[in-house]
């Protein structure tokens, strides 16, 4: 089994970060503590992903992942998911606005081929479809 990958030809960003809207794409296992884990449990990975509020009390997250030291996440969730950071330098004017929803996944896979052309795709079409975001923060683990 052999699949391409399709380079993606690099976009300058020709936007004011004064006037843009940041979403938030974490590879690091961050979800809501309401919301179904990630199965760590599942030798080749978890596909799925969790949308995430912007309105968020950073304390209501959490990870779920079991393929990197989250110590430092779990103690302060900005680590791998900075959503106070962006609430402070938006009230800097450093950036427009924050993005209608983020997205949090776990990173680990076995199953590359799905996640390439699947769960990434529909990852983009999430953050494209409604965040109404001009530029992602992307995150891993």
């Amino acid at each position: 089994m052999t699949f391409s990958r399709k380079c993606v030809p690099f976009t300058p960003f020709d936007r004011e970060l004064s006037k843009s809207t940041i979403a938030i794409v974490t590879a690091g296992g961050v979800h809501l503590r309401d919301q179904e884990p990630f199965n760590i449990a599942d030798e080749l990975g978890d596909l799925g992903y969790r949308e995430i509020p912007p309105d968020v009390d950073s304390s209501q997250l959490m990870v779920t992942h079991h393929h990197y030291d989250h110590t430092d996440a779990d103690e302060d969730i900005n680590v791998v998911f900075p959503i106070d950071v962006l609430r402070d330098i938006e009230s800097e004017g450093f950036i427009g606005g924050i993005a209608k929803k983020h997205i949090g996944y776990m990173g680990y896979t076995m199953q590359l081929k799905a996640m390439y052309e699947g769960t990434a795709r529909e990852i983009a079409n999430e953050i494209d479809k409604g965040s109404r975001a001009d530029a992602v923060v992307l995150t891993g683990g």
